[in-house]
């Protein structure tokens, strides 16, 4: 029996290159801008620049007396008021992540990317998927947040720390089970729901419904998919990640030798050097945003691709992107073109 997730490993790089090319820098960004939001396994190199300061360190006299603005004396109303912004911007952000979801896929499918169409058209079923993903991440969160409690209330009650950590260390192959059903259940909410839901106009447990009897019809092929797409994810993050460092090495050259010279001309200390300092650092910190976000285009639009192109060989029912793989099927090989006669050329 062919494994569809084998097969579909270089057929979506050859989808994943019809769709991308030639390169149109407002199509590219308007991905990127996509990408941002719904992720795609690239994690953002680290980098720490460090100006170098005389061996005796900088003096305390120099240092800014003051900062514009109060802050409230009461340091819980600081964490308060820290937290609940963090967590009205997370939901934000997956809100809004969510809906590209079905923007994303639409523009694979499609082939026209447009935020705006796509958003007005499937912004409900987004709302969905939203609702649907909150649903199973709390129960996920508070599982997590018991766990660490095990160690960590007892330590600051100042009880007896033994049976605690017993059960601590009892729970790690429990968490490890439910993180990896967790992971499925959203990975394939991701990879196959959202396109099932947009195939059939359905909600999210609809199309939970019509992919759980795929999947027992042809379990092999969805468990081949979830280690083949967990290895590329991590092999196409992995080669993002070290472009994106790369770029992030040659970007901060110039932020670097501006912050020397700053340093020599009025002082890191002082307080223009230290806002010139962090303007530097937002500056380079929006660039890299926006490099990270570029690097993820290819990387999100390989992997939807790969996985929508083993949904519709499982189920033709379910297939979004005949089209593309017709195209891609059909147009010969370069191994054909060489192997060909100069007359058939």
């Amino acid at each position: 029996m062919a494994l569809h997730a084998v097969d579909n490993v270089e057929r979506a790089f050859g989808v994943t290159r019809e769709f991308l090319t030639p390169i149109d820098a407002r199509r590219w960004l308007r991905l990127a801008v996509v990408a941002f939001f719904v992720g795609g396994g690239v994690s953002l190199p680290s980098a720490q620049f460090n100006a170098s300061t005389p061996s005796e360190g900088i003096p305390v006299n120099e240092l800014p007396a003051s900062f514009p603005g109060t802050l409230p004396a009461d340091p819980l109303v600081i964490v308060a008021a820290l937290v609940g912004a963090a967590v009205l911007l997370g939901a934000l952000f997956a809100l809004v992540g969510a809906v590209m979801e079905f923007v994303l896929i639409e523009s694979l499918r499609t082939g026209e990317v447009s935020i705006r169409r796509h958003w007005r058209r499937r912004w409900r079923q987004g709302l969905r998927l939203f609702v649907f993903r909150v649903g199973i991440g709390l129960p996920m969160l508070a599982l997590v947040l018991g766990w660490i409690a095990l160690v960590f209330v007892p330590i600051f009650t100042g009880r007896d720390l033994v049976i605690p950590f017993v059960a601590f260390l009892a729970g790690i192959p429990v968490l490890f089970v439910v993180g990896v059903v967790y992971g499925l259940l959203s990975g394939f909410t991701t990879a196959f729901v959202v396109p099932l839901m947009i195939r059939f106009d359905s909600g999210v447990l609809a199309g939970w419904r019509r992919l759980w009897r795929s999947i027992t019809a042809a379990w092999k092929q969805y468990l081949a998919y979830a280690v083949i797409a967990f290895l590329l994810t991590v092999a196409v993050g992995l080669v993002a990640s070290i472009a994106v460092g790369i770029v992030a090495l040659l970007i901060a050259t110039p932020f670097v030798v501006a912050a020397g010279i700053t340093h020599v001309a009025v002082s890191l200390s002082s307080t223009v050097g230290f806002a010139v300092l962090v303007g530097l650092g937002l500056l380079f910190g929006l660039a890299m945003l926006v490099v990270w976000a570029i690097a993820q285009v290819p990387v999100v639009t390989y992997l939807r691709y790969y996985a929508l192109l083993v949904l519709g060989d499982v189920d033709d029912s379910f297939d979004l992107v005949s089209d593309w793989r017709e195209a891609v099927d059909d147009r010969p090989s370069e191994s054909d073109d060489r192997s060909a006669e100069p007359g058939e050329r």
